[in-house]
């Protein structure tokens, strides 16, 4: 018998893989919880599949998501990103990588860790929601409001309450599988 899974990801391989492998996983490691913050901004005003379709290509272009060689992007680099047709060719969100980058790492001097930062918002526990439904999921939060402004006021860009919201789920601050799906528990 089939396992039961959240909705948003039926019918696509890539999809449920992701579903079954990452989404919701509790993520305290500062290299991929960078990734997912970079991918989501870049998935701003898209589908998550159209991000995750060339996540290989975001990663082989931007260094593997290494924030330390992010953060020294000249012009050249962001103009053979710009160039790049296998990434998401957005000038605005390219240069917030670059400056997230760099935002991050001050981030990380001041707490100690980028993780130690984020998941303090949740007291490091993720907050488990009861979803019968994914529809039923907010696209904010007044805390996803809360870490956006802070983030904002840090410098970094693109991150609205709604990127935010989706990194908490990706990253498994906040459950959001729905009750019935075989990951609810496991995460």
């Amino acid at each position: 018998m089939d396992k039961h899974r959240c909705g948003w990801c039926l019918g696509d391989p890539l999809y449920e893989a992701y579903h079954d492998q990452e989404w919701g996983v509790p993520v305290k490691d500062d290299a991929t919880l960078f990734e997912f913050l970079i991918l989501e901004t870049f998935q701003a005003g898209l589908s998550w599949i159209t991000v995750l379709r060339k996540r290989d290509n975001f990663r082989e272009a931007f260094d593997h998501f290494d924030y330390k060689k992010i953060a020294k992007y000249g012009q050249d680099k962001i103009d053979e990103l710009l160039d790049n047709p296998g990434i998401i060719r957005n000038k605005l969100k390219v240069h917030a990588t670059v400056s997230n980058a760099k935002a991050f790492m001050d981030i990380q001097k001041e707490f100690g860790s980028f993780s130690d930062y984020i998941w303090g918002f949740v007291d490091g526990k993720p907050v488990k929601n009861s979803l019968e439904n994914y529809k039923m999921a907010p696209a904010t939060t007044p805390l996803s409001d809360t870490i956006s402004k802070d983030l904002k006021k840090r410098g970094f860009k693109f991150v609205g309450s709604t990127v935010i919201y989706a990194h908490m789920q990706a990253t498994g601050m906040v459950n959001d599988h729905e009750t019935a799906c075989f990951r609810y528990h496991e995460v």
